[in-house]
């Protein structure tokens, strides 16, 4: 029953589509073609979409209803793939697929950019002491933690161990990198200042590329790579708009 509810919504809104470019909607599936690259753009850019992040709750209760409307095959006439695609975008980018609560804005993907800017932008500010050095690198591990537990996979729940094991591996790992290139840098007599300041300058990015590969549970820095760049790595839900889990095709093992 349901499946034939589906297929009615989806022709009522084929054919109030029929003069938009809008691909058919298809429910929790990705707008865009995901077999090429530039479909696979489009789509994480759908999901970092910080628009979202101002979606009124009035709005998002709409949206939720079409879904639901759509889903059950009690679509209002006139509804468009356009307002569906939408309403499937508000919906993934605001709750989370498994528990159907809000994540907190600053940890959804389209808060990403607006909220991981400052923390770059104080990563690579030049002529760091100690202190700040120590800080910035915990204050962008600590984000990127909050965010992997915050999109985790809530259908198989993880020890609350995991979670601080892989925070406290990824910190650890960021501060003694940063620490110790800073302090191999400032000792190399044999660089100029100006060649001295450009390296410090590439300090944080082995200093955050490593622990990215040690943190745990949740998508890795290579499984993103993979999985953007890859279509042999599809089907791949890194990343949906509220999901960092990486559900790999069980064909590929």
């Amino acid at each position: 029953m349901a499946d034939t509810a589906t297929t009615a919504s989806a022709a009522a809104a084929s054919a109030a589509n029929a003069s938009t470019d809008a691909p058919p909607f298809q429910l929790g599936k990705p707008r865009f073609q995901q077999t090429s690259f530039f479909g696979r753009f489009r789509h994480f850019l759908d999901i970092i979409d910080p628009r979202t992040l101002f979606v009124t709750e009035r709005r998002l209760r709409e949206a939720v209803q079409l879904l639901e409307d759509y889903k059950h095959g009690t679509l209002r006439p006139g509804v468009t793939n356009e307002q569906l695609w939408s309403a499937q975008k508000i919906k993934q980018a605001i709750l989370h697929p498994d528990t159907n609560e809000k994540i907190f804005m600053p940890f959804r993907m389209s808060g990403y950019i607006p909220f991981g800017t400052p923390i770059v932008v104080g990563l690579l500010l030049p002529n760091q002491t100690l202190a700040s050095t120590v800080f910035w690198q915990w204050l962008n591990q600590s984000h990127n933690a909050c965010v992997n537990y915050a999109n985790r996979n809530a259908t198989k729940p993880s020890p609350a161990s995991k979670f601080i094991q892989g925070y406290l591996g990824a910190v650890i790992s960021a501060v003694s990198i940063a620490v110790g290139l800073n302090v191999l840098v400032q000792k190399a007599n044999k660089f100029t200042p100006a060649t001295r300041l450009l390296v410090q300058r590439f300090v944080p990015f082995p200093a955050v590329g490593q622990p990215s590969c040690r943190r745990v549970p949740g998508c890795s820095s290579p499984c993103k790579a993979l999985c953007a760049w890859q279509p042999s790595a599809w089907p791949c839900r890194w990343p949906s708009a509220s999901s960092l889990r990486c559900q790999r095709s069980k064909q590929a093992s």
